[in-house]
């Protein structure tokens, strides 16, 4: 998908959306959720941990800074989970890869209200941010069902 502005000359010039990539980070059948802190409208409500691919930057580059630098983690990343979903209106894409964590290292809320994880039956306890939420049912299937 691409967008077009008008530039200093009034021609359309094509630019395509920014790339937010987030990590479905999976550990022995659940997947970790983060509640956001910020901004307002939004906190409490959870996501998967992620941001914005720098200019230049790979994809999976962005998303073992950003786990490094929210979570304090090193991960490894696997597939991609679901599909593209569209943000702000088109001009960003958001895109969620499987990962797992790297020598036992446990997720710090360094910039989230809190941490939670969670089996496939209970990914609907919690509020996920819209651009979250087709990637949760996506993500359903490859969660172990946890057995009471």
């Amino acid at each position: 998908m691409q967008t077009e502005r008008a530039n200093g000359g009034g021609q359309a010039e094509r630019r395509d959306p920014k790339v937010i990539v987030g990590a479905a980070i999976i550990r022995d059948g659940r997947v970790l959720a983060c509640a956001r802190s910020a901004p307002p409208e939004v906190a409490g409500m959870w996501e998967f941990p992620g941001g914005k691919v720098e200019p230049g930057e790979a994809e999976t580059d962005a998303l073992i800074r950003e786990c490094a630098e929210e979570l304090a983690v090193r991960v490894e990343i696997g597939d991609r989970v679901g599909r593209d979903v569209r943000m702000a209106h088109g001009r960003s894409v958001l895109k969620v890869y499987a990962a797992s964590l790297l020598h036992d290292d446990e997720p710090q809320a360094l910039e989230h209200q809190a941490l939670r994880w969670l089996a496939a039956d209970e990914l609907d306890e919690v509020t996920w941010l819209p651009a979250d939420a087709p990637i949760v049912a996506a993500l359903r299937p490859r969660l172990r069902t946890r057995r009471s």
